[in-house]
């Protein structure tokens, strides 16, 4: 099979063989199928493992059955590692050694490419008297940040960071602080959050009873059930997290419950586990299965039974780094996650439109067909190898999911036992996917086209069966079976969840999408549906919700929203009839007016100022700089500034390849900073409006975490004002201490704008709506504050709006707009949003499945 594109930039990167220098020593997937079903049969009995090889094989060839990246990738090659994804590791014990061991554990499994889930739920709630130090604890909200930052700290595959899981139950007394934190967005960066709801707490929701708060026994506090619902929902609406899973329910449909006690998942929440649970993930292609419009459910079958005896055999060829993970998968439970991606891809192939009844009812086919057949493999590999070691047999034929099995898989399993106590999930499938070349996982297509760049330019790439259906039907209408993750409604999204959630045993990670202007009681109703439904847990993203910081506004704020800053952005030229000489009269506009500056004695100021309009000091023909690299989300940014004496006069950015959006938007940012160092802004203000936006990825920590490129530039010059940058031996100022040399026009340009500012008078900020006008002083710092302050406090504000109440034209949209991809509009008008990947510069970054992926080169966030 020959890979192009995107397909094969996967394979070559990621799953093919490496040799010593790192290179690919394996050309084709042929090869890597070949490498794979040979190490993973070589558990068999001698006698068996050439047929069982070439069995797997043959479920391997086309993609029909595809094994999670990591046995993909590690599987035959040599390397001692493990074939796992993820882990969920015991909660922390109550103590700051505890919670530190826990820390150590979590980037011990990080350091070896695996996700982690914890729950944090064991500490004691922020305020509780700690003994022995004569203080207070900080609570779990405060050390998930600690979690969060040693996360990423972690570089898996030198590329991306670790996957982090934290959950909190709903009854612990910092419930509240958990799920509002990440609406600060700066906030817990490197983890997913969700909260475990329990039955009692939903039921207190219905029937809107007190819900108490408590911690090893003792009630801290007692809320409004529905007002801590309502909080959830809000805040998923704000930030698209914190995301809901059933636990209760988990519990009580689990086929171990009388064994384990689950009380966390996985980073991506499709594998609900117990301390020291891992994730063995496979997925059946479904796409694969569509023959001329027919579903080949024969083949279906076949490759189920060897799906099911391949993922059992990787749990005994896989290496174990700890002994825990060894007792609970190997010696316990030998879970495996088989699961499914090409669902949207085969009800194209059927000519289903996806979210349909006619959906529900294919998905209730073939997903029924996968349990049972599942069911039936683990039960007759039973027979031959034995059952799992903490197998019940009474007990595991009362579970809930096991008593809806076909009568006659019930009495195989009475009769033989059953090799895995779970065998189905629906995990993210993101590169894997890719590779194979169809939809992912149990998601509907995100879009039919993105914008790709490489180094050839930005080309439309098409989905691969959308492009052949225009080529074969050009000029017909668009058949309503192509339909895109934005022209579902999110209750479509939930639906599919819910029916296909029947017949999987563990969990399933998806993203419910929905757009722009949901609205908070429609997540509630969302919510609630999918409880309803059977759903095991709901992610939820809200299209855009991730753009900024969302803000309760202060009365402050709201002050400057009404009477004194509508001034501000409107001017006072229709405030009252008490104008000062240079108006025409009440209501008519202003002229502005001329202003005489004079700099040091005996020099020449560059500028002219007329209020409103300020012309930049021109660029001496000469000057001095330097440039340093500074790491960001985006990828390296290349930053080069310009002094005169000592003054930052003019700054060049530059990041990603060119003719990229990002290049673009650095780009405009910079001249935007040097047209402000120019017209003599005080650079210190520059680095307020830069520093702190933040965008839907960070990197590093502490002090040194870059949320965005502003803020990469930001921190850039508030270094080199602050000393922190070694200078060219030219600059003779001290940052941050600029003396006036005689001729020195940007210590003018300074001078001048704070005269400006000085002049503006108290009507601006204090005369109350409708009064009396300030004259000509004021209307000039009215006019100032129309031109500069309102783009500089809309740079600053997260609603999109300024303080009067208008739409930002520049200020807003610059300041605090997210470094996004051009979107492409669906079929419904709706715009998907796509961002650029950090890695490849594309208009390609979809939120997924729980998780950020890039449609162009494979990059994962998970």
């Amino acid at each position: 099979m020959e890979l192009t594109g995107i397909r094969k930039t996967v394979f070559l990167d990621r799953y093919a063989r490496k040799g010593p220098d790192g290179k690919p020593v394996e050309s084709s997937p042929e090869e890597m199928w070949d490498r794979v079903a040979r190490a993973i049969a070589e558990v068999e009995e001698p006698d068996r493992r050439e047929v069982w090889e070439r069995r797997f094989r043959q479920a391997l060839e086309g993609f029909k059955f595809v094994p999670g990246g990591r046995i993909l990738a590690g599987a035959g090659t040599g390397n001692k590692v493990t074939y796992y994804n993820c882990y969920v590791i015991p909660s922390p014990e109550d103590s700051r050694k505890g919670i530190m061991d826990n820390v150590s554990l979590m980037v011990e499994i990080m350091s070896r490419g695996g996700g982690v889930g914890v729950n944090l739920s064991t500490l004691r709630p922020r305020g509780t008297y700690v003994k022995g130090v004569n203080g207070t604890a900080s609570g779990p909200v405060s050390w998930a940040e600690v979690y969060s930052t040693a996360t990423g700290s972690v570089i898996q595959g030198g590329s991306r960071r670790g996957a982090l899981m934290l959950m909190l139950d709903d009854d612990h007394p910092d419930i509240e602080e958990f799920i509002t934190v990440k609406r600060d967005l700066t906030k817990i960066t490197n983890a997913n959050l969700s909260v475990c709801i329990s039955d009692a707490f939903m039921e207190a929701v219905q029937q809107d009873l007190p819900w108490d708060l408590k911690w090893n026994g003792k009630v801290y506090k007692t809320v409004r059930a529905r007002d801590l619902w309502e909080l959830i929902c809000e805040s998923a609406w704000a930030s698209g997290e914190p995301g809901v899973v059933f636990m209760e329910r988990v519990n009580k449909r689990s086929n171990t419950w009388y064994c384990e006690t689950i009380n966390c998942v996985n980073p991506c929440g499709e594998q609900p586990l117990g301390p020291w649970g891992v994730c063995n993930l496979g997925a059946i292609n479904l796409a694969a299965f569509v023959q001329d419009g027919e579903l080949d459910l024969e083949g279906l079958r076949e490759t189920v039974g060897v799906a099911v005896r391949f993922l059992d055999n990787v749990i005994d060829a896989t290496e174990y780094f700890f002994p825990e993970n060894e007792k609970a998968q190997r010696y316990g439970i030998r879970r495996i996650g088989l699961g499914t991606m090409g669902l949207a891809d085969m009800l194209i192939k059927l000519g289903v439109r996806y979210g349909s009844e006619k959906a529900f009812e294919v998905c209730d086919q073939v997903y029924r067909l996968i349990r049972d057949e599942a069911y039936r493999a683990s039960a007759l590999l039973a027979q031959e190898k034995g059952p799992f070691p903490l197998f019940d047999r009474e007990k595991y034929l009362q579970g809930w999911f096991i008593q809806r099995l076909p009568e006659d898989i019930r009495q195989l399993i009475a009769q033989h036992g059953i090799r895995n106590g779970f065998l189905l999930t629906q995990a993210p499938t993101g590169t894997t996917s890719l590779l194979a070349g169809v939809s992912s996982g149990i998601e509907p297509v995100f879009a039919f086209s993105f914008k790709r760049t490489d180094r050839t330019g930005t080309h439309i790439v098409y989905h691969e069966l959308y492009q052949k259906w225009l080529d074969e039907h050009p000029g017909e209408p668009v058949p309503d079976y192509f339909v895109s993750a934005d022209q579902l409604t999110p209750e479509e999204h939930v639906r599919m969840q819910a029916v296909i959630q029947q017949y999987v045993d563990a969990s399933i990670s998806k993203t419910v999408n929905a757009p722009r202007e949901h609205t908070v009681d429609q997540v509630r109703t969302l919510y609630r549906l999918a409880y309803e439904l059977g759903c095991k847990g709901i992610t939820y993203y809200r299209d855009g919700s991730r753009e900024g910081v969302l803000h309760k506004l202060d009365d402050g704020e709201k002050g400057r929203q009404g009477k004194g800053a509508a001034q501000g952005a409107q001017g006072d030229a229709a405030a009252g009839a008490g104008a000062g000489p240079e108006t025409g009269g009440a209501g008519e506009p202003q002229q502005p007016a001329a202003v005489a500056v004079t700099g040091a004695p005996g020099t020449t100021v560059g500028l002219q100022v007329t209020w409103g309009q300020i012309r930049p000091i021109e660029r001496p023909s000469k000057l001095n700089g330097f440039t340093v690299r500074r790491t960001t989300p985006l990828g390296n940014l290349y930053l080069t500034l310009n002094t005169f004496n000592g003054y930052p006069f003019e700054l060049f950015a530059q990041i990603g390849k060119a003719g990229s959006d990002v290049a673009a938007f650095t780009e405009a940012i910079a001249r935007l900073v040097s047209l402000a160092f120019r017209a003599g802004i005080d650079p210190h203000e520059v680095v307020e409006q830069l520093r702190g936006i933040g965008g839907s990825r960070s990197v590093g920590f502490g002090p040194n975490r870059v949320l965005s490129v502003p803020d990469a530039i930001a921190q850039f010059l508030d270094d080199y004002l602050a000393g922190k940058i070694e200078r060219d031996p030219v600059d003779e100022v001290a940052a941050g201490q600029l003396t006036v040399f005689p001729g020195d026009p940007a210590q003018e340009a300074r001078e001048v704008v704070a005269a400006a500012r000085a002049g503006q008078g108290a009507a601006a900020a204090d005369e109350p709506a409708g009064g009396t006008g300030a004259g000509p002083a004021g209307d000039a710092g009215t006019g100032l504050q129309g031109a500069g302050g309102a783009a500089g406090n809309g740079a600053a504000r997260t609603d999109g709006v300024t303080a009067g109440g208008q739409a930002l034209a520049a200020g807003g949209t610059a300041g605090h707009g997210r470094q996004g991809a051009a979107p492409i509009t669906g079929g419904n008008g709706r715009e998907l949003s796509m961002n650029l990947c950090p890695e490849c510069g594309s208009h390609a970054l979809v939120h997924e499945e729980g998780c950020s992926k890039c449609l162009a080169c494979g990059y994962s966030e998970c």
